[in-house]
């Protein structure tokens, strides 16, 4: 192991020298090369600049956003860049590039970057964040989970309040254990009975099959009296999905889409929307300081408990078994959630 601030630095900087002679001078990193295609490579470690560090990645996040680029789209060109797009990495920063004062070799972290189907990845020191020793040999694909928290920061749930969550994978699962932790009822909805029986698990009080939109309408509206719910939350980025959640929100509610819509444009029911007087929030950040509060603040929520995404991570696959991955993810067979390419 590399030695730690508080150990001798005569000692500890002769270590790192040691160290980084022996280090390997190239890495593995995989490559989509086309729509459904993927190779490893070996390549030469990336160099940190100043600001950045390199971390040794110990495992990434598969993401759903990824299957456009797996799939293939018109705007994508190939070979996608070593380790794009995997963008939830963890591990232990092995090199800091110059001016990096608040991050130490040796330090397990999360991070955002965009080549973590590899060994290694650089990033910006601002947005790599240390883990403590609580989540200690525990993956932690920390994109998501920041997610996870900025989404139900956005949603302003409270105590009391009827919460339709559509849409029950990672995010929708997780967004689940919050708001019934926050004292909401909680009605979750999805295509897959698995992904219903995971959601009561985390704490749903219903759970209604996507199959049938009117049967949906009239399930909620019994629930709710006629009154709809206060919350809903959309969790699939699909145009079915956004319309009935539009539908599912009570007068001056709030729809909240963190579904990534990424096949084209939508239509929305205006006049509805503008008769209930609905609050519509995109949940999307993209500001990096957003992204590194979410994180930190699910780190927390993960070391005290209120969030629990551990049981949650289905399926673990080795790098050369990333194309697996991708296609499982696509396909979402029963009794997978959420898939990590676990490194070293």
């Amino acid at each position: 192991m590399i030695a730690l601030a508080n150990d001798d630095p005569v000692t500890a900087t002769a270590t790192r020298k040691s160290q980084r002679r022996s280090m390997p001078a190239r890495m593995r990193a995989a490559v989509i090369t086309s729509p459904g295609e993927v190779t490893i490579q070996e390549l030469a470690l990336p160099q940190p600049g100043a600001g950045e560090v390199r971390v040794h990645l110990q495992g990434c996040g598969v993401c759903a956003s990824n299957i456009p680029v797996w799939e293939g789209r018109e705007w994508f060109s190939y070979p996608m860049p070593p380790g794009n797009p995997g963008h939830e990495g963890w591990g232990i920063v092995d090199q800091v590039g110059a001016g990096v004062s608040a991050l130490r070799e040796g330090q397990r972290v999360a991070m955002i970057s965009d080549h973590a189907y590899a060994q290694y990845d650089i990033a910006d020191a601002r947005n790599v964040i240390p883990l403590p020793d609580e989540l200690a040999d525990q993956p932690f694909p920390a994109e998501p989970l920041g997610c996870v928290m900025n989404v139900y920061n956005r949603g302003d749930i409270l105590e009391g309040h009827t919460v339709a969550i559509i849409g029950i994978g990672l995010l929708g699962a997780l967004l689940t254990q919050l708001a019934s932790r926050a004292g909401a009822t909680v009605y979750a909805i999805s295509r897959r009975q698995y992904s219903l029986d995971v959601a009561r698990q985390c704490g749903a009080d219903e759970t209604i099959l996507m199959d049938d939109h009117w049967r949906i309408l009239e399930t909620v509206k019994e629930l709710t009296g006629g009154e709809w719910c206060d919350r809903v939350i959309e969790c699939v980025g699909y145009q079915w999905p956004l319309d009935l959640a539009g539908e599912l929100t009570r007068i001056r509610g709030k729809l909240i889409i963190a579904g990534y819509h990424q096949d084209g444009p939508r239509q929305v029911n205006m006049q509805q929307w503008n008769w209930r007087g609905l609050d519509v929030i995109n949940a999307h950040e993209r500001d990096p300081q957003r992204y590194v509060d979410g994180i930190r603040a699910a780190i927390h929520a993960v070391c005290v408990g209120r969030l629990q995404p551990q049981s949650l991570f289905t399926h673990h696959f080795r790098l050369e078994e990333l194309g697996k991955a991708l296609d499982m993810i696509q396909q979402r067979p029963d009794g997978f959630l959420k898939g990590l390419i676990t490194l070293g």
